[in-house]
């Protein structure tokens, strides 16, 4: 899909512009974007109770870190959000979706916990997706003491943390052992083959299909080493069975390689009842929310998620019960939507 300047939004070309002018070797430009990352562990947000855990990985003699993100005064167990950064499944830290983070405990009183996974340049997948499935599995067992209900665990994240989003809620559903109340996979990054229109040849400012073809490689390599099939964690769009997911609301922008795949996985979960709000922003390339935060359009697609998810944690609710059957589509009381 060829992008000319006259698509994209009036409010967002001049950064387009400017991020076309740089130029770096990716893997080079990868590692400095890790190297400066790091500066960025262990800020807080003003005005939230900030804090840090190391919990254990499964399987592993390691840890995983884990921020953790509350309002200051708690008189009730508040819904808690597992937030998954993005970055190409390659780059950042938590601490740098602090403005993402912050609007949703100031839409609605909440815990966000937020996982430092092991991101692609250190060890590809399936990395990422255990520690993120470990942190799920921590907040489900933790819930009390960290003061969150264990009925309204959501999971939301932006890009490759919209991927990973995706992959936790069929990795949840499929092994029974956690009930996820709603997801927002936010412009995912969820289908490795590049196959659909807005993925090929696709030449949009900040993320185009050389890129993105370039950061798959990066994260499904141990895959394409050892000659294995690609799972539908690593790459959600494989996924053929889309029952029994939680209700979703996600976005993307229509000049970006993710607009097909993310409008064929909304197609799929409706097809399969699943209650999905969805819009697709004219004139946007990828991230175009979070590089020109002040743009009318950006503005628009950030109220829209916290609309849903103030509407997710008013009306979602999936209670913690490994008796429950998954996969079916069936709802045996509490998981999907419902009322206090």
């Amino acid at each position: 899909m060829k992008v000319t300047w006259n698509m994209v939004d009036g409010e967002l070309r001049l950064t387009a512009f400017l991020i076309n002018l740089i130029s770096f070797p990716w893997l080079w430009m990868f590692k400095l974007s890790n190297r400066l990352s790091t500066s960025f562990r262990g800020k807080s947000i003003e005005g939230l109770d900030c804090g840090e855990v190391w919990i254990p990985r499964s399987g592993e003699d390691s840890e995983i870190r884990v921020r953790v993100y509350k309002p200051l005064l708690i008189d009730q167990e508040l819904p808690v959000l597992l937030y998954l950064h993005g970055g190409g499944y390659a780059l950042t830290v938590p601490e740098m979706s602090h403005f993402i983070i912050e609007s949703f405990i100031r839409e609605r009183d909440c815990v966000v916990v937020a996982p430092e996974y092991r991101r692609s340049l250190e060890k590809p997948y399936p990395a990422a997706i255990d520690d993120c499935y470990d942190t799920l599995k921590w907040v489900t067992e933790n819930a009390r003491n960290l003061g969150a209900r264990d009925d309204q665990i959501m999971v939301a994240g932006h890009s490759a943390g919209g991927g990973l989003t995706a992959a936790i809620t069929l990795m949840a559903r499929d092994r029974g052992e956690v009930n996820i109340a709603f997801q927002m996979p936010i412009y995912p990054m969820i289908d490795d083959r590049m196959i659909t229109e807005s993925a090929s040849d696709n030449n949009a400012p900040v993320w185009d299909s050389k890129l993105n073809s370039f950061a798959w490689g990066l994260y499904l390599k141990g895959l394409h080493e050892n000659g294995q099939a690609i799972p539908v964690y690593a790459a959600p769009s494989r996924e053929t069975n889309y029952s029994g997911l939680p209700p979703t609301a996600t976005y993307v922008g229509d000049l970006e390689p993710f607009r097909d795949e993310t409008i064929d996985y909304v197609n799929h979960l409706r097809a399969a009842g699943i209650p999905v709000e969805f819009e697709v922003f004219a004139g946007c390339f990828h991230g175009f929310d979070g590089m020109v935060p002040n743009a009318e359009v950006s503005m628009r697609a950030k109220q829209f998620m916290l609309d849903c998810f103030a509407h997710g944690v008013d009306n979602c609710f999936a209670r913690q019960d490994s008796t429950q059957d998954r996969g079916t589509g069936e709802d045996p009381g509490g998981v999907g939507q419902g009322t206090r």
